[in-house]
């Protein structure tokens, strides 16, 4: 079975965050900015060692009725946030996808400098 990956970035501010994508490349979590790179990598680890414990999700609803969940690590710290969800079900869709591919061991960095 094809499995997700996370792709590690930095921003124009040089700022690290990254994401995990499910194997069709779908965005599934969503990290927070860091300010080093080794805590963004830190928060890939979190992400892997906590996705398979159902304790670990906090399902919300926002203000506009969408549905969404949080990933925290057991010191009860977010560290992934998913998309925006029209329904419960697409959300238990949405944290399915999380467990089966959050303890993936690819990670791609897209934070190397390219050389001209």
């Amino acid at each position: 079975m094809a499995m997700g990956w996370f792709e590690l970035t930095k921003n124009a501010k040089g700022q690290f965050s990254f994401v995990l994508k499910a194997a069709n490349s779908e965005v599934i979590l969503r990290s927070e900015t860091y300010e080093a790179k080794a805590s963004a990598k830190n928060g890939i680890a979190s992400v892997q060692a906590n996705c398979g414990k159902d304790a670990n999700y906090e399902c919300k609803d926002s203000s506009d009725g969408k549905f969404y969940f949080n990933l925290k690590a057991p010191n009860g710290q977010i560290v992934g946030t998913s998309q925006m969800y029209a329904s419960a079900d697409t959300r238990a869709n949405g944290i399915a996808s999380v467990k089966a591919n959050g303890a993936t061991k690819t990670v791609k960095d897209a934070t190397a400098e390219k050389k001209a």
